[in-house]
């Protein structure tokens, strides 16, 4: 079951990473998917190295660190699915 979580929270932490970020982009959902679950396992590392993934309650740095994971992935990894894409570019022919 811990697969079926981290899909679902990869894909709510990089559509809402999607739309922090300014402008658009133009990446398919499953990479968006792919990008939240790397962007949550960033921030837990981060989370774990500063001394607050266990904590009492909700834990909200921990989430926040996530998210900004996720921000951070999405960021670096759009230019470089388009750069291997081809650019997403077309020429006009006329």
């Amino acid at each position: 079951m811990n697969w079926l979580w981290a899909i679902v929270v990869g894909l709510i932490l990089g559509v809402i990473a999607r739309a922090i970020l300014p402008g658009k982009q133009a990446i398919p959902l499953w990479l968006t998917c792919i990008y939240g679950i790397l962007g949550s396992i960033l921030g837990n590392a981060v989370a774990g190295w500063i001394g607050v993934r266990h904590t009492e309650g909700f834990d909200w740095i921990r989430h926040l660190l996530q998210l900004a994971g996720a921000v951070l992935i999405v960021a670096l990894g759009t230019p470089l699915w388009h750069s291997i894409r081809g650019g997403g570019r077309r020429r006009s022919t006329t």
